[in-house]
This record gives structure tokens, sequence and C-alpha cells, in this order.
């Protein structure tokens, strides 16, 4: 399968609100380091290298960007690279941002926002990226508790012309239910993957109906996480990528994407060569039987 020339527009397209997006996105979590994202004693990512990747993931036709405040190493983050890279930004270019959690200047983690230090956090992002509003904002979410306080205290950001769209993340089904009843939710981000849960699964559906963009996050890193690509494949994956002549991984996030054409990838790098091999997914079409393989795969692994 060659690479080089396959932009994001191979993957097809989808709405976020009125922001139409490709499929193939980019997530910038990994962006700030080498190696285990938040590590303490993360090596900071060469900011010229960091820089060039954004730039040539637009050129590629990537024009929907996952990022957050609180993705950052000992000297790089994530929105400012995004920044210095991108702007002034192209007319087509979604930035979706994370609010909820929050990191101090040490990397420490704080406790997630209140309703009312959402705002600061919204702020944050927008000084950072050098924006007037943001395009779209996740309230990132721990636990099963009530999300109502939070989620209506960024919807009077919407209304106040700071955030254009909404959406949620690491959320269970009636989240989504009751933030729908304060505002509209444009995207659910959550963790999927082969060996994600009959639950999971469901939940992308259910996303599907509803015409809710599902944005899975580690649907290629699995079991690895925040540290980066998982190593435990099956014989299966390894022998359809081996014969597409592809990696492990672009069968992984092929998979994925077939799992709905609301289905939005985000993977995440700070490698030229990882990132064109993660757009040229876009392009690949799985069989019947490939796709009969890894779901019998999926399964066995939930």
């Amino acid at each position: 399968m060659t690479s080089q020339t396959i932009t994001a527009a191979a993957s097809g397209t989808w709405k976020l609100g009125d922001l139409t997006v490709n499929r193939i996105g980019f997530g910038a979590m990994r962006l700030p380091q080498h190696g285990e994202a938040f590590a303490a004693d993360a090596v900071p990512r060469d900011r010229d290298q960091a820089i060039r990747v954004l730039r040539r993931a637009v050129e590629l036709g990537v024009n929907h960007i996952d990022t957050a405040a609180f993705y950052f190493s000992s000297l790089r983050c994530a929105n400012e690279l995004i920044n210095r890279a991108l702007a002034p930004y192209p007319d087509d270019l979604v930035i979706a941002t994370k609010v909820g959690p929050g990191r101090d200047p040490s990397g420490q983690w704080l406790p997630p926002a209140t309703p009312e230090q959402l705002r600061g956090q919204v702020e944050e992002n927008l000084r950072q990226l050098g924006r007037d509003h943001l395009d779209v904002v996740n309230l990132r979410v721990v636990g099963t508790g009530s999300v109502a306080e939070r989620f209506g205290a960024l919807a009077e950001l919407r209304e106040a012309g700071l955030i254009r769209h909404l959406g949620l993340s690491n959320i269970r089904p009636h989240h989504l239910a009751e933030a729908q009843g304060i505002a509209p939710v444009v995207c659910v981000q959550n963790m999927y993957g082969i060996g994600a849960t009959p639950e999971q699964q469901e939940f992308l559906r259910v996303c599907g109906e509803q015409r809710v963009a599902f944005v899975p996050f580690y649907s290629i890193a699995g079991t690895g996480r925040d540290g980066g690509a998982t190593a435990d494949h099956s014989p299966e994956v390894r022998a359809i990528a081996r014969a597409r002549g592809v990696s492990t991984a672009q069968i992984r996030l092929a998979w994925t994407l077939h799992q709905g054409p609301h289905v939005l990838a985000i993977p995440g790098t700070g490698d030229p060569d990882h990132l064109t091999q993660n757009v040229a997914t876009g392009s690949l079409r799985l069989s019947e039987d490939e796709l009969a393989t890894l779901d019998s795969v999926h399964h066995e692994a939930a």
C-alpha cells in the first residue's frame, strides 16, 4: 500500500455540528514528548520536528486536530505548538480541545475543575491557541456522577460565543442523555478499539443512531494507553497486516474506522513516517473476510 500521496480525504467526511471534517484526524497528546504521555521524566520532543509533523498533517488533508491545555511536557505544550505551526489557521481546520482535568505548572494533576473553574480552562485554551473562540470543547468526565452543572457551565460559554460546539469525553451513556437535555452534543470521545467491551460497542452504535460523532482514543495504543502503540497483536492481525503490506497499527485503525461512518479517528504521533501511515489508513478498505476475522479477534479479546 503506497502512502506517500494518500490524503485524509480518502477516509470520507463527517460533520461536527456545521463543521465538516475528514474522518482521519490528528491527536496531539503524544506531540510534546517522546515516550509515555504525562510521564514526569518524559523527554520533550524537538520543537522543529513537532512543528513539521503538524504542518505535514495539514498538507495531507487533516482538518480535525484534538488537543488539550493539559497536553504538555517539561518544555513543550501541544496548544502552543499548534499555534506556532498552523496560525493563521486554515479556514477548514477544526481544533477540538478538552476541559475538566488540569495540571499545575510542574505537571502534577489537579482536582477536576468545578463549574466555576471551567471558564478559566476555556480561556487558557484560547490564549494558548491564539483564538477568540474554540471550535469544539469536550468535557472530560471522571466517574459516573452527574455532568449537568459542568456541562451547563460550558453551555453558557457557548451562548456567550467562546465555544462553537460541545462534546463529551470518557463518559457513560447516561451522561450523553443528560447533556443533550442541556445543549446539543456533536461528539463523544471514548476509549475504543479491537477488544472493546460489548457495552462500548453498543454505545458506539447508539451514537451513530443519534448522528453523534464517535471519536475513539487508544484505538491503536490499545493496552499501551498513554505509553503508545500496543505490541500485543494477535496472529490474525499480524497475518492481515503482512498480506496487505501495512503495519499492524494500520489494521487496528482501519477496523475501528469500519465500525461506522460516524467514527472519527484521531491517531497521534510525533513521527512524520507514522503520520503518513496513519493518514493513508483512511483509504484501506477491509474485505468482508478480513472484517469477519478481525471481528472474531475483537469478540475473543473483549
